[in-house]
């Protein structure tokens, strides 16, 4: 077996066993934890128009949208992402709390076609698990790795991982594509990762 075969199948043990510990938290503890990261002042600027790229929660996801409304509140532009195609890189639409919005694949909800496609300044990543070297395990099919690696080409964006508490490890398996975290945002603290 080769090693990144190796590392993949690491990923995936610690992707399920870090799933497992965010399934086991209550509704109530979920709730808590999203408007405990709505309150958190994040490490960055926020000039006029800057524009934060949210996402929208599937399965047991800590939810952003407490945090997004947030945001807009002190003046962001919102968008989410949207999935065009298998083994693409996302793309993300301007959507405002208000906006409804469609089901796109995997049944993930997303903005309609019609809204305008942004690129982040600030793009809040979910994730499956994360260590504090700023390294995250994600759902294996590398939307977020090359999008951020796409964007990073284009201009300097702040990439925070939110997430549960429960959802750090000790070490992330590492392979050469995946991308970095500058923040990790849980319920229990903010740690900044841009100074490593």
């Amino acid at each position: 077996m080769d090693g990144n075969k190796f590392l993949d199948n690491l990923k995936d043990d610690f992707r399920r066993g870090a799933l497992a510990q965010r399934d086991a938290l209550s509704v109530e503890a979920r709730a808590d934890a999203a408007r405990v990261i709505a309150a958190a002042s994040l490490p960055v600027e926020l000039p006029p128009g800057v524009i934060v790229a949210g996402y929208s929660p599937i399965n047991s996801e800590l939810d952003p949208y407490p945090l997004m409304r947030a945001l807009a509140h002190r003046g962001a532009t919102l968008a989410l992402p949207v999935i065009i195609a298998r083994n693409e890189a996302l793309i993300f639409r301007a959507w405002q709390p208000d906006e409804g919005l469609v089901r796109g694949p995997f049944g993930i909800f997303q903005p309609s076609s019609d809204a305008d496609e942004v690129d982040p300044d600030i793009v809040l990543v979910p994730l499956a698990a994360f260590d504090r070297a700023g390294h995250r395990i994600g759902y294996g099919r590398g939307y977020y790795d090359r999008t951020l690696q796409d964007l990073r080409t284009i201009k300097k964006i702040t990439v925070i991982g939110v997430a549960f508490a429960v959802q750090e490890i000790e070490t992330v398996p590492r392979l050469p594509h995946d991308e970095q975290l500058d923040c990790v945002l849980t319920e229990r603290e903010l740690i900044d990762l841009r100074g490593l």
